[in-house]
C-alpha cells in the first residue's frame, strides 16, 4: 500500500503493528511495519495448544508464549478482529477467554487493542466488505509482497487485521 506522490499522512515515523487472531486451539499473530510510504512484512506465527490439556493451562500457555512474542518484536500498536459467532456459538467462550489473555498481555506491554469488525477488515484489505477468506488471504499476500499465502490461516487472518489497522491510520 503506497500513498500517491504528494499525499501526506497525519503520522510520522515507522510504526509496528501486531495483528492477532485469537483462539484456544490456535492463536495467530502477524507483525508488520509501516510508514507514510509503505507497509512491510516482518513475521508471523501461531500459538497452538493441545485439546488434551486443561483449559486453564492452555490459556496460561497462550499468555506466556504471546508475551514472549511481544517482548521479542516490541510492537507499537495492536489490532484484533471483533468476536463474531454467527455459525459456531459453542466456541464463543473458549475464544473469548483466549482473547482475554491475549489482551492482558497486550495491556501489560502498554498497548491498547484496536478492534475491527470482519467487514471493516475485508474493506481495508480487499476494497469491499464482502469477500471470502481465500480472497482476503491472497490480497494480504499481495499487499505484503509474499510468495505464498501465510500459513496457518490464523496467522494470515492476524496479518489482515494488522494491514487493516495500518490502512486506517494511513488514510486517517
Amino acid at each position: 500500500m503506497r500513498l500517491n506522490k504528494g499525499e501526506t499522512s497525519s503520522f510520522k515515523g515507522i510504526r509496528r503493528i501486531i495483528g492477532v487472531d485469537p483462539g484456544l486451539a490456535a492463536s495467530g499473530w502477524g507483525l508488520i511495519e509501516f510508514d507514510t510510504r509503505r507497509i512491510r512484512y516482518i513475521t508471523h506465527g501461531c500459538i497452538e495448544t493441545g485439546a488434551d490439556s486443561p483449559r486453564a493451562e492452555r490459556l496460561f500457555s497462550i499468555y506466556k508464549q504471546f508475551r514472549g512474542v511481544l517482548r521479542t518484536y516490541n510492537p507499537t500498536e495492536s489490532a484484533m478482529e471483533t468476536l463474531y459467532f454467527a455459525r459456531n456459538v459453542t466456541s464463543a467462550i473458549p475464544v473469548a477467554e483466549a482473547r482475554g489473555v491475549l489482551c492482558m498481555a497486550l495491556a501489560e506491554q502498554g498497548l491498547s487493542v484496536q478492534e475491527y469488525t470482519p467487514q471493516v477488515i475485508k474493506q481495508a484489505v480487499i476494497g469491499r466488505g464482502i469477500a471470502d477468506k481465500t480472497q482476503v488471504q491472497d490480497m494480504v499476500r499481495i499487499i505484503l509482497g509474499l510468495d505464498a499465502i501465510p500459513k496457518p490461516d490464523h496467522a494470515a487472518d492476524a496479518l489482515a487485521a494488522a494491514v487493516c489497522c495500518a490502512h486506517r491510520v494511513i488514510l486517517g
